[in-house]
Protein backbone atom coordinates (compact mmCIF):
# COMPACT_ATOMS: atom_id res chain seq x y z
CA UNK A 1 0.00 0.00 0.00
CA UNK A 2 1.08 3.61 -0.75
CA UNK A 3 2.87 5.70 2.12
CA UNK A 4 0.73 8.47 3.35
CA UNK A 5 2.65 12.19 2.09
CA UNK A 6 3.91 13.76 5.32
CA UNK A 7 3.23 17.65 5.47
CA UNK A 8 6.08 19.71 4.90
CA UNK A 9 7.80 22.04 7.28
CA UNK A 10 7.14 24.84 5.29
CA UNK A 11 3.70 24.05 5.02
CA UNK A 12 3.92 23.93 9.05
CA UNK A 13 5.90 27.46 9.32
CA UNK A 14 2.51 28.48 7.25
CA UNK A 15 -0.07 27.02 9.46
CA UNK A 16 1.96 28.61 12.41
CA UNK A 17 2.20 32.33 10.45
CA UNK A 18 -1.46 32.28 9.44
CA UNK A 19 -2.79 30.88 12.43
CA UNK A 20 -3.29 33.37 15.24
CA UNK A 21 -4.54 35.97 12.24
CA UNK A 22 -6.91 33.01 10.84
CA UNK A 23 -9.92 35.15 11.63
CA UNK A 24 -8.90 38.52 10.12
CA UNK A 25 -9.66 36.73 6.74
CA UNK A 26 -11.27 33.40 6.89
CA UNK A 27 -12.61 33.18 3.20
CA UNK A 28 -8.67 34.03 2.28
CA UNK A 29 -6.58 31.55 4.63
CA UNK A 30 -9.48 28.89 3.72
CA UNK A 31 -8.87 28.68 0.27
CA UNK A 32 -4.88 29.21 0.79
CA UNK A 33 -4.89 26.19 3.20
CA UNK A 34 -6.88 24.38 0.29
CA UNK A 35 -4.85 25.11 -2.24
CA UNK A 36 -1.89 24.24 -0.30
CA UNK A 37 -3.01 20.69 1.43
CA UNK A 38 -4.83 19.54 -2.17
CA UNK A 39 -1.28 19.84 -3.21
CA UNK A 40 -0.37 17.62 -0.35
CA UNK A 41 -2.99 15.11 -1.45
CA UNK A 42 -1.78 14.68 -4.78
CA UNK A 43 0.15 12.27 -3.64
CA UNK A 44 -2.39 10.61 -1.17
CA UNK A 45 -2.52 6.67 -0.84
CA UNK A 46 -5.73 5.42 -2.64
CA UNK A 47 -5.16 2.09 -3.82
CA UNK A 48 -7.35 -0.78 -2.67
CA UNK A 49 -10.28 1.55 -1.97
CA UNK A 50 -13.28 1.32 -4.60
CA UNK A 51 -15.44 4.78 -5.49
CA UNK A 52 -18.91 4.32 -6.03
CA UNK A 53 -19.97 7.84 -6.97
CA UNK A 54 -23.41 9.61 -7.80
CA UNK A 55 -25.67 7.61 -5.76
CA UNK A 56 -28.97 9.25 -4.90
CA UNK A 57 -30.63 8.95 -1.58
CA UNK A 58 -33.34 11.85 -2.65
CA UNK A 59 -34.92 13.24 -5.25
CA UNK A 60 -32.71 16.87 -5.39
CA UNK A 61 -29.47 16.63 -7.78
CA UNK A 62 -27.79 17.55 -4.12
CA UNK A 63 -29.24 14.79 -2.87
CA UNK A 64 -26.24 12.17 -3.53
CA UNK A 65 -23.38 10.68 -2.06
CA UNK A 66 -20.30 8.60 -2.97
CA UNK A 67 -18.97 5.38 -1.24
CA UNK A 68 -15.53 4.79 -0.63
CA UNK A 69 -15.38 0.65 -0.31
CA UNK A 70 -12.63 -0.83 1.30
CA UNK A 71 -12.65 -3.56 -1.79
CA UNK A 72 -10.12 -6.19 -0.53
CA UNK A 73 -11.75 -6.74 3.04
CA UNK A 74 -15.45 -5.26 2.99
CA UNK A 75 -18.17 -8.09 3.85
CA UNK A 76 -15.69 -10.92 3.84
CA UNK A 77 -15.84 -13.81 6.42
CA UNK A 78 -12.18 -12.56 8.03
CA UNK A 79 -13.65 -8.93 9.18
CA UNK A 80 -17.58 -8.98 8.98
CA UNK A 81 -19.40 -6.03 8.09
CA UNK A 82 -17.93 -2.73 8.55
CA UNK A 83 -18.77 0.33 10.52
CA UNK A 84 -19.63 2.85 8.59
CA UNK A 85 -18.68 6.81 8.52
CA UNK A 86 -21.34 9.44 6.73
CA UNK A 87 -19.23 12.75 6.05
CA UNK A 88 -21.16 16.29 6.20
CA UNK A 89 -18.50 19.05 4.70
CA UNK A 90 -18.86 22.39 5.91
CA UNK A 91 -19.14 25.68 3.46
CA UNK A 92 -20.85 28.04 5.87
CA UNK A 93 -24.34 27.13 5.13
CA UNK A 94 -24.38 28.68 2.10
CA UNK A 95 -21.33 27.01 0.08
CA UNK A 96 -19.21 24.02 -0.35
CA UNK A 97 -19.36 20.95 -2.36
CA UNK A 98 -18.24 17.39 -1.23
CA UNK A 99 -15.44 17.64 -3.39
CA UNK A 100 -14.15 20.98 -2.56
CA UNK A 101 -10.81 19.84 -5.03
CA UNK A 102 -10.36 16.20 -6.71
CA UNK A 103 -8.34 15.63 -3.14
CA UNK A 104 -10.31 17.61 -0.96
CA UNK A 105 -12.74 16.13 0.98
CA UNK A 106 -12.34 12.48 -0.52
CA UNK A 107 -9.06 12.23 1.56
CA UNK A 108 -11.02 11.82 4.41
CA UNK A 109 -13.20 9.15 3.18
CA UNK A 110 -10.37 7.55 2.21
CA UNK A 111 -8.22 7.84 5.20
CA UNK A 112 -11.10 5.86 6.60
CA UNK A 113 -12.24 2.71 4.25
CA UNK A 114 -8.24 2.70 4.34
CA UNK A 115 -8.47 1.73 8.28
CA UNK A 116 -11.24 -0.49 7.30
CA UNK A 117 -14.72 1.84 7.80
CA UNK A 118 -16.69 1.93 4.90
CA UNK A 119 -16.82 5.46 4.03
CA UNK A 120 -19.72 7.79 2.39
CA UNK A 121 -19.68 11.44 1.11
CA UNK A 122 -22.86 13.27 1.35
CA UNK A 123 -23.98 16.38 -0.52
CA UNK A 124 -26.89 18.41 0.50
CA UNK A 125 -29.22 21.11 -0.06
CA UNK A 126 -28.19 24.92 0.59
CA UNK A 127 -29.21 28.32 1.51
CA UNK A 128 -30.80 30.54 0.68
CA UNK A 129 -32.93 28.09 -1.49
CA UNK A 130 -33.47 25.29 1.30
CA UNK A 131 -33.55 26.49 4.95
CA UNK A 132 -33.15 24.83 8.48
CA UNK A 133 -33.74 21.94 8.94
CA UNK A 134 -32.79 21.01 5.01
CA UNK A 135 -29.51 20.20 6.21
CA UNK A 136 -30.67 18.04 9.33
CA UNK A 137 -33.08 16.25 7.30
CA UNK A 138 -31.12 15.75 4.12
CA UNK A 139 -28.28 13.56 7.05
CA UNK A 140 -31.02 11.57 8.13
CA UNK A 141 -31.86 10.90 4.59
CA UNK A 142 -28.01 9.63 4.10
CA UNK A 143 -28.73 7.75 7.38
CA UNK A 144 -31.38 6.03 6.15
CA UNK A 145 -30.05 5.12 2.66
CA UNK A 146 -26.83 3.52 4.25
CA UNK A 147 -29.46 1.45 6.86
CA UNK A 148 -30.97 -0.10 3.63
CA UNK A 149 -28.21 -0.24 1.45
CA UNK A 150 -24.70 -0.45 3.44
CA UNK A 151 -24.48 -4.18 3.59
CA UNK A 152 -24.50 -3.86 -0.50
CA UNK A 153 -21.31 -2.74 0.42
CA UNK A 154 -19.98 -4.49 2.59
CA UNK A 155 -20.67 -2.32 5.28
CA UNK A 156 -23.18 -2.70 9.35
CA UNK A 157 -26.00 -1.04 9.24
CA UNK A 158 -26.11 -1.24 13.12
CA UNK A 159 -23.25 0.52 13.14
CA UNK A 160 -23.78 3.68 11.58
CA UNK A 161 -21.33 6.97 12.76
CA UNK A 162 -21.94 10.08 11.54
CA UNK A 163 -19.37 13.10 11.28
CA UNK A 164 -19.74 16.77 10.01
CA UNK A 165 -17.13 19.50 10.11
CA UNK A 166 -17.87 23.08 10.29
CA UNK A 167 -21.85 23.70 8.88
CA UNK A 168 -21.81 20.07 8.12
CA UNK A 169 -21.74 19.50 12.07
CA UNK A 170 -24.33 21.89 12.03
CA UNK A 171 -26.65 19.41 10.31
CA UNK A 172 -24.97 16.46 11.71
CA UNK A 173 -25.58 17.74 14.99
CA UNK A 174 -29.11 18.55 14.57
CA UNK A 175 -29.70 15.32 12.92
CA UNK A 176 -28.07 13.61 15.80
CA UNK A 177 -29.28 15.27 18.93
CA UNK A 178 -33.29 16.49 18.02
CA UNK A 179 -35.40 13.75 18.79
CA UNK A 180 -37.64 15.38 16.28
CA UNK A 181 -35.96 14.71 13.47
CA UNK A 182 -35.61 11.00 13.85
CA UNK A 183 -37.98 8.73 11.69
CA UNK A 184 -40.25 6.38 13.79
CA UNK A 185 -37.44 4.03 14.26
CA UNK A 186 -35.05 6.08 15.60
CA UNK A 187 -32.09 7.99 15.09
CA UNK A 188 -30.19 4.99 13.65
CA UNK A 189 -27.03 5.73 14.21
CA UNK A 190 -24.05 4.38 16.43
CA UNK A 191 -22.03 7.94 17.23
CA UNK A 192 -22.05 11.43 15.95
CA UNK A 193 -18.41 12.90 15.11
CA UNK A 194 -17.86 16.92 15.90
CA UNK A 195 -14.82 18.76 13.73
CA UNK A 196 -14.86 22.11 14.41
CA UNK A 197 -18.18 22.43 14.16
CA UNK A 198 -21.12 25.42 14.33
CA UNK A 199 -23.14 23.32 16.65
CA UNK A 200 -24.94 26.61 17.91
CA UNK A 201 -26.20 29.34 15.51
CA UNK A 202 -25.62 32.72 16.43
CA UNK A 203 -25.51 35.95 14.97
CA UNK A 204 -22.80 37.74 17.03
CA UNK A 205 -21.37 40.82 15.62
CA UNK A 206 -17.80 38.79 16.29
CA UNK A 207 -19.09 35.68 14.05
CA UNK A 208 -17.29 36.36 10.46
CA UNK A 209 -20.68 34.08 9.22
CA UNK A 210 -23.59 35.70 10.49
CA UNK A 211 -24.85 36.50 7.18
CA UNK A 212 -24.60 33.33 6.08
CA UNK A 213 -26.21 31.54 9.17
CA UNK A 214 -29.05 33.84 8.67
CA UNK A 215 -29.32 32.95 5.31
CA UNK A 216 -30.02 29.36 6.88
CA UNK A 217 -31.69 29.52 9.75
CA UNK A 218 -33.01 33.41 9.91
CA UNK A 219 -32.88 36.29 12.37
CA UNK A 220 -35.76 35.01 14.99
CA UNK A 221 -33.83 34.24 18.16
CA UNK A 222 -36.13 31.26 19.48
CA UNK A 223 -35.36 29.90 15.61
CA UNK A 224 -32.01 30.18 16.02
CA UNK A 225 -31.89 28.45 19.45
CA UNK A 226 -33.90 25.31 18.12
CA UNK A 227 -30.80 25.71 15.06
CA UNK A 228 -28.57 24.96 17.41
CA UNK A 229 -26.98 21.24 18.21
CA UNK A 230 -26.42 21.80 21.33
CA UNK A 231 -29.70 22.92 22.51
CA UNK A 232 -31.42 19.14 21.87
CA UNK A 233 -28.41 17.42 23.96
CA UNK A 234 -29.77 15.39 26.96
CA UNK A 235 -28.77 12.16 28.71
CA UNK A 236 -30.16 9.90 25.88
CA UNK A 237 -27.90 11.72 23.41
CA UNK A 238 -25.81 9.20 21.34
CA UNK A 239 -22.38 8.97 21.77
CA UNK A 240 -19.79 11.94 20.74
CA UNK A 241 -16.70 12.83 19.89
CA UNK A 242 -15.62 16.42 19.31
CA UNK A 243 -12.65 18.31 18.01
CA UNK A 244 -11.59 21.30 17.45
CA UNK A 245 -8.79 23.41 16.06
CA UNK A 246 -5.90 25.84 17.95
CA UNK A 247 -6.63 28.26 15.04
CA UNK A 248 -10.37 27.78 14.49
CA UNK A 249 -12.83 29.96 13.03
CA UNK A 250 -13.60 32.70 15.54
CA UNK A 251 -16.44 31.43 18.16
CA UNK A 252 -16.11 27.59 16.96
CA UNK A 253 -13.99 26.86 19.94
CA UNK A 254 -16.46 28.04 21.94
CA UNK A 255 -19.78 26.26 20.53
CA UNK A 256 -17.55 23.17 20.72
CA UNK A 257 -16.81 23.53 24.06
CA UNK A 258 -20.33 24.32 25.01
CA UNK A 259 -21.24 21.05 23.27
CA UNK A 260 -18.68 19.06 25.16
CA UNK A 261 -19.92 20.67 28.44
CA UNK A 262 -23.62 19.69 27.61
CA UNK A 263 -23.10 16.59 27.25
CA UNK A 264 -21.13 16.05 30.65
CA UNK A 265 -23.85 17.68 32.10
CA UNK A 266 -26.26 15.62 30.75
CA UNK A 267 -24.77 12.11 30.73
CA UNK A 268 -22.48 12.97 33.71
CA UNK A 269 -19.08 12.21 32.45
CA UNK A 270 -17.31 13.95 29.31
CA UNK A 271 -17.36 13.10 25.90
CA UNK A 272 -13.95 11.72 23.98
CA UNK A 273 -12.67 15.49 23.27
CA UNK A 274 -9.56 16.22 21.28
CA UNK A 275 -7.46 20.10 20.51
CA UNK A 276 -5.53 20.12 17.72
CA UNK A 277 -2.10 22.05 18.08
CA UNK A 278 -0.86 23.78 15.88
CA UNK A 279 -4.06 23.14 13.42
CA UNK A 280 -6.83 25.58 11.70
CA UNK A 281 -10.35 25.46 10.65
CA UNK A 282 -9.24 23.93 7.16
CA UNK A 283 -6.39 21.61 8.24
CA UNK A 284 -7.81 19.95 10.63
CA UNK A 285 -10.44 18.15 7.71
CA UNK A 286 -8.02 18.51 5.00
CA UNK A 287 -5.03 17.05 6.81
CA UNK A 288 -6.24 13.70 6.54
CA UNK A 289 -4.78 10.83 4.55
CA UNK A 290 -1.67 12.43 5.74
CA UNK A 291 1.07 10.95 7.39
CA UNK A 292 -0.10 12.84 10.32
CA UNK A 293 -2.66 10.32 12.09
CA UNK A 294 -3.36 11.48 16.16
CA UNK A 295 -6.74 12.70 15.07
CA UNK A 296 -7.65 10.10 12.74
CA UNK A 297 -6.41 7.20 15.18
CA UNK A 298 -8.90 9.00 18.26
CA UNK A 299 -11.82 9.19 16.10
CA UNK A 300 -10.90 5.19 14.68
CA UNK A 301 -10.94 4.22 18.44
CA UNK A 302 -13.82 6.10 18.89
CA UNK A 303 -15.61 4.34 16.02
CA UNK A 304 -14.31 0.82 17.29
CA UNK A 305 -15.41 0.97 21.21
CA UNK A 306 -18.23 3.17 20.90
CA UNK A 307 -17.43 5.81 23.50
Amino acid sequence: MSAAPSISESLRALMAEVGPRWGEAVTQHVKQMVDEYSRVLVDQPTDGIRVTRGLAYGTHPRQVLDVYQPAATAGTAATGPLPVLIFAHGGAFIDGEKDRTPQVYSNVLYYFARNGVLGINMEYRQAPEFKYPSGAQDVGGAVAWARAHAAEYGGDPKRIFIMGHSAGAAHTGCYAYDASLHPAGGVGIAGHIVLSGRVRTEMRADNPNAKKVEAYCGSDPAMLVKASAVTHVNAQSVPTFVGFAEYDNPLIDLHCSELVFRLAAAKGRAPRLMRLPGHNHTSIIAHFNTAEEALGREILEFIRTGK
